[in-house]
């Protein structure tokens, strides 16, 4: 058994490495599912709400909230696999959480790219907005990030994986992860 939790920035290739996972029938949980389910049911639109509804959760739970909704999901996915991929840790509240209920099993990786990098990609995708624009531009999103404690996340890593060549690269580099061989 084997849980591997990504960390990274926004736009540095966490769902990359989610959608090689599940290319390779890993299953994929999905910690922004937690925050997208809770802001339907809070009558809340994910696409705008979806920090402030994350920030809600972890001020109302505390700051494991998210990791703790998460835990049944991947404790079934374990039932069936015996690699299961979590997407999008925020915290060292998060890891620690992991930690406790999955000991050595877990295996956290920071997934990176520079800022310049990230932003071109998150561009792309046409999730840069700036707040002039309604939106939450990429800076803002990276200082909410870390303000939940992504940084200690990022630094409690138990590797990385660079993310600043080809796609095809760092598929390769995924793949090899989840298959065993070195990252």
């Amino acid at each position: 058994m084997k849980v591997i939790g990504i960390v990274g920035l926004p736009g540095s290739g966490k769902s990359e490495a989610a959608s090689v996972a599940e290319e390779l029938g890993v299953p994929v949980v999905t910690m922004g599912d937690v925050i997208r389910r809770e802001c339907e049911a809070r009558g809340l639109d994910p696409a705008t709400h979806h920090g402030e509804v994350a920030q809600a959760l972890r001020e109302e739970g505390g700051p494991a909230a998210i990791a703790d909704a998460s835990l049944p999901v991947i404790e079934d996915a374990l039932g069936e696999s015996e690699v299961v991929l979590v997407d999008g840790i925020r915290s060292d509240a998060e890891v620690e959480r992991f930690e406790e209920a999955f000991g050595d099993d877990f295996l956290l990786v920071n997934v990176h790219a520079p800022f310049e990098v990230r932003r071109e990609r998150v561009g792309e995708r046409g999730r840069d907005a700036s707040k002039e624009e309604g939106g939450e531009g990429l800076r803002e999103r990276d200082e909410r990030e870390l303000g939940f404690g992504m940084g200690a996340a990022i630094e409690a890593a138990d590797l990385t994986i660079e993310n600043t060549d080809t796609l095809e690269s760092f598929h390769e580099k995924v793949r090899d992860l989840l298959t065993g061989e070195t990252a």
